[in-house]
């Protein structure tokens, strides 16, 4: 556990919500107490989260994702506060602070910006406190959007030099077909992304809905290229995340050459 000083933790929707688009509290509750037990030994922790357009639109009683750039953004503005508002309570439980950071492409590309991006987050750290992450979907357009939480987690690991990134799924990690099917076979290890490993990617994301695998592979590109260890979990068990800074087997790693 020593080696990750510094962990990135990705949670979507479908792990952070029910079906009916409502939170599932006992599950944020886990993951909180999980997290804050991490920070608790002294390494930084930083949250990524989807969900803020699923709660607002579970709050305002829309059935269907709006196809409208407005009106998924005014969804977002009202999702975001709740959902903060559920993390601030949670994690106060077991004793942390929680900080919110909202980011564009351009807090990870444009040099100054980045530059201060990292300064907030480190700051944070010094104080103890948990950085949650999400794009700014309230003013964001396609044009300036990174487009999935998967890519940007791997991007904010990059940003800030995590030495782990754990993606929690709905699935527990990267099969190598279709997971629907019987014959279908969970990949350990990863040690470089070729041809086999994006095939199977392909497979997976046709059942999985938005997200999918294929980000979740977009992500470990961005994550092996810049050193850092990724795994993909089921999101549905908090503990996997002790599983994998422990050393123990769970979900997909995708390990970078200096964990060869």
């Amino acid at each position: 556990m020593a080696d990750y000083n510094r962990i990135v933790v990705k949670v979507g929707t479908s792990t952070l919500t029910y079906g009916n688009g409502k939170l599932n509290l006992s599950g944020i509750e886990r993951l909180s107490m999980v997290l804050s037990d991490i920070a608790n030994q002294n390494k930084d922790v930083v949250l990524v989260t989807s969900g803020a357009i699923g709660v607002g639109m579970s709050k305002l009683g829309f059935k269907e994702r709006p196809y409208d750039i407005g009106l998924k953004q005014a969804l977002a503005a009202v999702g975001q506060g709740l959902l903060m508002q559920t993390y601030e309570k949670m994690f106060a439980e077991y004793g942390r602070v929680v900080a919110q950071i909202l980011i564009t492409k351009e807090d990870i590309f444009l040099e100054d910006r980045s530059i201060n991006a990292v300064n907030t987050f480190n700051a944070l750290f010094k104080h103890n406190v948990i950085p949650i992450v999400n794009e700014n979907d309230t003013i964001a357009t396609d044009e300036i959007k990174i487009g999935d939480n998967d890519v940007l987690s791997a991007y904010v690991a990059k940003l800030i030099k995590a030495d782990l990134l754990i993606l929690l799924s709905d699935i527990d990690g990267l099969y190598d077909k279709n997971p629907a099917l019987e014959d279908a076979k969970l990949i350990r290890r990863v040690y470089s992304i070729d041809d086999s490993i994006t095939s199977a990617a392909e497979d997976t994301s046709s059942i999985l809905g938005t997200g999918g695998m294929r980000t979740k592979i977009n992500a470990a590109r961005i994550a092996m290229e810049n050193g850092i260890l990724m795994a993909i979990v089921n999101g549905s068990r908090p503990d996997n995340i002790y599983d994998i800074i422990s050393g123990r087997e769970a979900g997909t790693l995708f390990l970078p050459d200096r964990k060869l």
